[in-house]
């Protein structure tokens, strides 16, 4: 199996669970908790900023020493748009399952720790068509970043079957500002109905010599995680599944600049 591919647990718990040190890398860190109702997790941020993404179901949240109160409201991530907590570094936070929870702990480095705690309500999201044809897919953005965090880029992506996404080919792996940004990335995947697959390459340009540094093919099922070090990343839904997927991105700059696969350039025109 793949390195880049992390295969959650099944059942309830503490589901899946990456950090810079797990992946080999500097920024991205990303959790999945999986609760009963009436079941508590709780963590503090450290030297670290989280956003946490209430992917399905209903909690009570606090942090920050802060009640937030019942947050949540969809059973689906196919269905409406999530709600967030936003929580700086030095901070503490628990969230307590008032139905089935399904808890995304998104986290990066704390640069300032002068930002304060928010809920990020679902009145709170911009939403965005991208694509067109069978490459139509449906953005919603949670910590884009024209909202304020220190590290973190967390959206959400709807990619109806038989689509493609996150396509054509591009990347963000070189610290080249303005023209690219260096962006670690995390995709945590979802299929409608459950049973489904879709999948996602991950490579690198190849060399004189047609070497590539990277170059990996996965088939993506209902709760997979898929680790972008480097290189190009896109996706494909199957017919008749819909693919669902969480983004997390952070780097030195807090900025998403890409670059496009020269081959593929000509797919922006088309």
């Amino acid at each position: 199996m793949s390195k880049l591919l992390v295969k959650a647990d099944k059942g309830h718990g503490h589901v899946a669970h990456v950090t810079p040190q797990s992946a080999g890398w500097t920024y991205v860190g990303f959790d999945l908790h999986r609760l009963k109702p009436g079941e508590t997790v709780s963590g503090k941020t450290g030297d670290r900023e989280v956003c946490l993404v209430f992917v399905t179901g209903k909690g009570k949240a606090s942090a920050g020493g802060k009640d937030l109160g019942l947050l949540g409201e969809r059973m689906s991530p196919f269905e409406g748009k999530p709600w967030s907590v936003y929580v700086p570094q030095g901070a503490d936070w628990s969230v307590t399952a008032d139905t089935e929870l399904e808890l995304a702990v998104c986290s990066a480095p704390g640069l300032s720790g002068s930002l304060p705690v928010r809920v990020i309500g679902p009145d709170d999201l911009g939403q965005e068509v991208r694509g067109k044809g069978t490459n139509t897919r449906y953005v919603t953005n949670i910590l884009p970043e024209g909202k304020p965090a220190d590290s973190l880029l967390v959206v959400e992506v709807i990619t109806p079957g038989g689509h493609t996404s996150s396509y054509p080919p591009h990347k963000h792996d070189q610290d080249d500002l303005p023209a690219e940004s260096y962006l670690e990335e995390t995709y945590y995947h979802r299929l409608n109905p459950p049973q489904g697959f879709a999948f996602q390459r991950v490579y690198t340009d190849a060399d004189r010599n047609g070497v590539r540094e990277l170059d990996e093919a996965m088939a993506i099922e209902d709760g997979d995680v898929v680790l972008v070090p480097k290189g190009y990343h896109p996706c494909a839904a199957c017919h008749g599944y819909d693919l669902y997927y969480l983004n997390v991105m952070a780097g030195p700059k807090r900025t998403w600049k890409f670059h496009n696969a020269a081959e593929h350039e000509w797919l922006m025109k088309a």
